[in-house]
């Protein structure tokens, strides 16, 4: 019977490892999310990597800061991850048009709030309510982060969803 119960562990701890390697996986669910600011009580950060895909603004599930300069916001997925895309979706009810512009950056680095780190795509345009995926090939970063650099604006974000595997599984063997 010992050997069915260390069979069952090794099972159950390998298992809970893989999970790192599921490309399909959106890694930002886990994450910590914060932004340069919040516009409500009701907009914050953690809104978009809720999981919830709903765009309408006033359902409570869309990020948003202030209008000010440069907003940003960022999600640490809390160890170094190979990004394989990204995928965004915008505020539904109104002001899509609020994105455009906005870069998408990967890395592992905090300095001025992570907003230094390599350039993985920059949103163009993203219709009311619609979703992008940008293709980030491989960056490695513990940091994504989304800014409207040099711009004053709201920052709003509906839902963020990170895809990719931890770099830290590369040496590791099943």
């Amino acid at each position: 019977m010992t050997l069915l119960h260390s069979a069952a562990l090794l099972w159950i701890v390998s298992t809970a490892a893989a999970q790192d390697f599921i490309p399909n996986r959106n890694i930002a669910l886990q994450g910590r999310a914060t932004q340069s600011s919040i516009y409500s009580g009701t907009t914050s950060a953690i809104n978009a990597v809720d999981g919830n895909l709903d765009s309408n603004f006033y359902h409570g599930s869309c990020s948003c800061t202030n209008i000010e300069v440069s907003p940003w916001w960022r999600v640490d997925l809390l160890r170094p991850h190979k990004i394989s895309h990204i995928i965004i979706t915008n505020r539904g009810d109104c002001c899509g048009e609020r994105l455009n512009g906005a870069r998408i950056l990967v890395g592992n680095s905090l300095e001025n709030n992570g907003n230094n780190n390599p350039s993985c795509a920059e949103i163009r345009s993203i219709p009311n309510g619609g979703t992008k995926t940008f293709q980030c090939n491989n960056m490695v970063g513990q940091y994504v982060n989304i800014i409207l650099q040099g711009k004053t604006n709201y920052l709003q974000l509906c839902e963020v969803q990170v895809y990719g595997v931890s770099e830290s599984n590369d040496h590791l063997c099943f």
